[in-house]
C-alpha cells in the first residue's frame, strides 16, 4: 500500500516535533538536576545574597556550592546585610567561603548592616568592600535568658524542675540565675569570643593586640571600619563585582549570575514567610547564644 506524500510529511513533522520537545525537556531537567551545567562559555560573576538575621544556613551553602561547581563562574561576590544571629550558622557558612577561596575569588558588599555574624562570615573573603554608611564591626558574643519566675507567683503557677546534674536548667526562665551559672555561661561565651577574634586576625592583617583595642562590640561607619583595617575599600555593589572581575583576571565585562529562586506555592509561601518572621523576631527578642547586632541592647 502506497502512503500518502502529506500523511508522511504530517508523521515526520510530528517525529521532529516530539523529539525536539524530549531533548529541550532533557536539557531543562539536567541544567535543574545540575546547575553547573550551562548553555554558554563565558566568565561569570556569582552573587549570593546573606539577608537578615542568620538562622540556618542551608541555603547559602547550596548556592555557593552551585557557583562553585561552575567552572565558568570565577568569583563569587558575597552581598551582605545582616545583623548576624545564631553562632553555628555564621560559622558554618564562613568554613564554606574559606574552602571556596581555594578555587574561586570571593569579595564581600556590605549593604546597610553587616555585622557581628554577618562580619564574622564577611572576613574570610579575599576582600571586604563596605560602603560608608554601612553599620558593622560589633565583634561580639551576647547570651540572653527571660526569667518569668515572678509572673508565675503573681498568677498562682509553680514550676517543678527534676534533673540529674546542678546545670541541666542553666538559663531556665523559671527560677532566677545563680552566681555558678552565670560563671559557667561567661565561661561559654568566652570561648566563642575567642573563636571570633581568631577568624579575625586569621584573615584580616590585624594584630592580636590591635583587635582587642576594639573587639569590644563597638560598631563602625564603613568610613571607621576601613581606618581599623575591618574593611578593605570604600564602595557599591557595582564597585565589588569590578574589583572580583579583576581579583579574577577575567577580561571584559563579565556575566553577572544570580541563583535561581526556588518556587513555592502560594500557601508554602505564606507559610514559609509566616515562620521566617516569627523565628527573626523570637531571635531579635528571645534566648540563647548569637553572634548578633542587636541596637536595642547596644551591643
Amino acid at each position: 500500500m502506497k502512503k500518502h506524500p502529506v500523511i508522511s510529511g504530517f508523521l515526520l513533522l510530528a517525529i521532529i516535533g516530539v523529539s525536539f520537545f524530549l531533548i529541550l525537556r532533557f536539557l531543562v531537567s539536567y541544567g535543574e538536576k545540575n546547575q553547573d551545567f550551562s548553555f554558554t562559555d563565558k566568565d561569570k560573576i556569582g552573587v549570593v545574597t546573606i539577608e537578615g538575621v542568620l538562622s540556618n544556613s542551608k541555603d547559602t551553602i547550596e548556592q555557593l556550592d552551585t557557583y562553585e561547581k561552575d567552572d565558568n563562574v570565577k568569583a563569587i561576590v558575597l552581598r551582605i546585610n545582616s545583623p548576624g544571629g545564631a553562632v553555628v550558622p555564621s560559622q558554618e557558612i564562613y568554613d564554606k567561603v574559606l574552602r571556596l577561596k581555594k578555587s574561586k575569588k570571593v569579595v564581600v558588599s556590605m549593604g546597610s548592616v553587616a555585622a557581628s555574624g554577618g562580619y564574622y562570615i564577611a572576613c574570610a573573603a579575599d576582600r571586604i568592600i563596605a560602603n560608608p554608611g554601612t553599620i558593622t564591626g560589633s565583634i561580639g558574643v551576647i547570651a540572653q535568658f527571660s526569667q518569668i519566675e515572678d509572673l508565675l507567683e503573681k498568677i498562682g503557677l509553680k514550676a517543678t524542675v527534676v534533673k540529674t546534674g546542678r546545670y541541666k536548667d542553666v538559663g531556665s526562665p523559671v527560677r532566677e540565675m545563680t552566681t555558678a551559672d552565670r560563671s559557667l555561661i561567661q565561661g561559654v561565651i568566652d570561648d566563642i569570643q575567642k573563636q571570633f577574634l581568631d577568624a579575625v586576625v586569621s584573615n584580616r592583617n590585624i594584630s592580636e593586640e590591635n583587635l582587642e583595642g576594639i573587639a569590644d562590640a563597638r560598631i563602625f561607619t564603613g568610613r571607621q571600619a576601613l581606618n581599623a583595617g575591618l574593611v578593605d575599600d570604600l564602595g557599591n555593589m557595582e564597585f565589588a563585582i569590578d574589583v572580583a572581575t579583576d581579583l579574577a583576571g577575567i577580561e571584559g565585562k563579565p556575566e553577572v549570575v544570580y541563583p535561581e529562586e526556588k518556587r513555592k506555592s502560594l500557601l508554602r509561601y505564606i507559610a514559609s514567610e509566616t515562620i521566617s518572621a516569627v523565628l527573626a523576631e523570637f531571635r531579635q527578642i528571645g534566648s540563647g547564644i548569637s553572634y548578633l547586632y542587636k541596637p536595642a541592647c547596644g551591643v
